[in-house]
């Protein structure tokens, strides 16, 4: 499925040129002349990127740009600033709100396309590791903290799910039970190596199914394997 972009400027030349080139670089493209075009269009349609321009008749890019990241349903929508403003302030203040990249005008097609390509493949590099799975079977999403096994949700206790993050992040490394300590506590901890084998004891009971994933190497320490 090709992705989706959504252009917001108010040069209708400069819409024209860069929906035809994007086109060509395989993206579907909608065209937006102003901000109150572009918010109507999210209230049914999300965009994979946004290419913003920083001076819209009708609202400020640096404030566009606030509004989509402080909403949970856009905030992970990539952003590309496109501007005639190439004062360093500018560049540093629109990526301090979340912008992804900032392109001032005027600027090489090639040199943008190839930008938009790795925005957008940074963005899915992001999404992945937001999740982790395991054998088909196991699956864990870091934003919401909830763990599915077989498709079922499983209850796990904060502790029991850093441990479960640690090894599933790294499979096939063994972790011992002192590194496994520090990860959780640092040098705050105050337990007994021993306590993790407690947690792995009642991770695994909890994963049912997916139980045999997390493996004790005797006399080292604990990984999971698929």
């Amino acid at each position: 499925m090709k992705k989706l972009i959504a252009v917001v400027d108010d040069e209708e030349d400069l819409r024209e040129l860069l929906s035809l080139h994007l086109g060509r670089a395989g993206f579907d493209v909608e065209e937006f002349a102003d901000a109150g075009g572009f918010f109507a269009f999210l209230e049914t349609r999300r965009p994979d990127l946004v290419v913003l321009d920083l001076m819209l008749p009708d609202a400020d890019g640096m404030e566009i740009c606030k509004i989509l990241k402080r909403s949970a349903e856009t905030a992970r929508i990539p952003i590309v600033m496109l501007t005639a403003r190439g004062e360093e302030i500018d560049k540093v203040l629109g990526l301090e709100l979340g912008a992804d990249d900032y392109v001032t005008k005027p600027f090489s097609i090639k040199e943008f396309t190839a930008r938009i390509h790795a925005v957008l493949r940074r963005a899915t590099l992001a999404e992945e590791t937001r999740t982790i799975s395991v054998g088909r079977i196991l699956c864990m999403d870091l934003e919401k903290y909830e763990v599915k096994v077989e498709g079922r949700p499983v209850d796990l206790t904060s502790t029991e799910f850093k441990i479960l993050q640690l090894l599933a992040s790294r499979k096939g490394r063994v972790f011992t039970r002192e590194q496994i300590l520090d990860f959780l506590w640092g040098d705050e901890k105050a337990v007994v190596d021993r306590t993790v084998d407690v947690h792995i004891r009642n991770l695994r009971e909890k994963l049912g199914p997916a139980a045999a994933l997390v493996r004790n190497i005797r006399g080292v320490g604990y990984k999971v394997e698929e």
